[in-house]
């Protein structure tokens, strides 16, 4: 059902630091959702969190549009997805019938539900578009399984089959923290991590025909533990977590593969802290959490960098911006351009 809603400014308070100019949305929410669009030179933010929160943003972030989802006040948007800063799919996660995603087609002024499911152990944890019409979204296991959905149409959505999933070990999960642990490589491949018993990363070549699946040597043990997110440049495959309950504990916070992703090794210089989020950047890999910030050329070694708390991380054509606890949404500043 498609409804009309009015969006609502809201003004940014900006504040300078280094690495990241800090904008506040003038919102009470934790923002674990953001997308980013440039097109024809103009950059367009989309961010999502608690509180049914959904804003968007045009001018770099000195103001927000509040773009209500209908019924949605409640729901916790945890991800988000834009390629042209007007279309963008929103998906909430919760169990069973509060897991779901929406769709506009005219920047937050209307919104359709396009997918919900009434078994419990449903739980949406990631979304990712190669396009506006091509779209993967994450579950954790249900009867046993870890369970993905495909659009191909960017209206009509369905499970990928599972008869070559691997198996979900008792208590596996993924984690809903940053929209960043399903990862679309090159309209191909299927990447996903996990957590609890062990941190494992499930490997599609096919999108979601096989799998395989290996395990990493991120901090894994405990059900809030795990890799919280995943990205790929070339043929490096880096992955980062911890243990989000302890967020200033270093050990086994980050791993990366040479190989693809079939073997993996600890990183030799660790974050400093359980981390949310990475992403790829001109200068290598940067990766974010609740106590700061790293860079690396090559997930090997993490240099820490200044950063706010901050949950989820997005690129586009070189601009980045992250958001976070309290209405927190921070564009990036490559430092490593300055210093050339």
């Amino acid at each position: 059902m498609r409804y009309l809603v009015m969006c609502v400014l809201l003004m940014a308070v900006p504040q300078d630091e280094s690495w990241w100019l800090v904008k506040s949305t003038s919102v009470d929410a934790n923002l674990r959702g953001v997308a980013v669009a440039v097109l024809h030179g103009k950059t367009t933010v989309w961010a999502t969190g608690s509180k049914g929160t959904v804003l968007r943003s045009t001018d770099k972030g000195e103001s927000w549009q509040k773009c209500a989802i209908p019924g949605g006040e409640a729901r916790d948007f945890r991800g988000v997805q834009t390629l042209d800063g007007t279309t963008a799919y929103v998906m909430a996660s919760g169990d069973g019938e509060k897991s779901g995603v929406w769709k506009t087609t005219d920047g937050g002024q209307t919104w359709e539900q396009q997918y919900k499911d009434t078994r419990k152990s449903f739980f949406l944890d990631a979304i990712t578009c190669s396009d506006e019409t091509h779209c993967v979204a994450l579950s954790d296991p249900v009867d046993g399984k870890f369970l993905l959905l495909r659009t191909e149409d960017g209206k009509h959505w369905k499970e990928i089959p599972r008869e070559h999933m691997p198996n979900a070990l008792p208590k596996e999960g993924a984690f809903a923290a940053s929209n960043s642990g399903l990862l679309v490589f090159e309209n191909r491949e299927l990447y996903f991590g996990t957590g609890g018993p062990k941190a494992r990363v499930f490997h599609s070549t096919d999108m979601g025909q096989s799998w395989t699946v290996s395990e990493t040597p991120i901090l894994s043990g405990k059900g809030s533990a795990g890799i919280f997110s995943i990205v790929r440049a070339g043929d490096t495959v880096v992955a980062v977590g911890g243990d989000y309950s302890e967020p200033t504990h270093r050990e086994k916070t980050a791993a990366y593969s040479v190989d693809q992703g079939k073997t993996w090794r600890l990183s030799s210089k660790l974050p400093m802290g359980f981390r949310s989020a990475v992403e790829t950047f001109d200068a290598g890999f940067l990766t974010v959490g609740p106590n700061g910030a790293e860079t690396s050329k090559d997930g090997e070694q993490w240099e820490a960098i200044d950063g706010p708390n901050l949950n989820a991380l997005n690129f586009s054509y070189g601009k980045g911006w992250a958001v976070g606890a309290k209405g927190v949404a921070a564009q990036f500043v490559d430092q490593t351009k300055y210093g050339q």
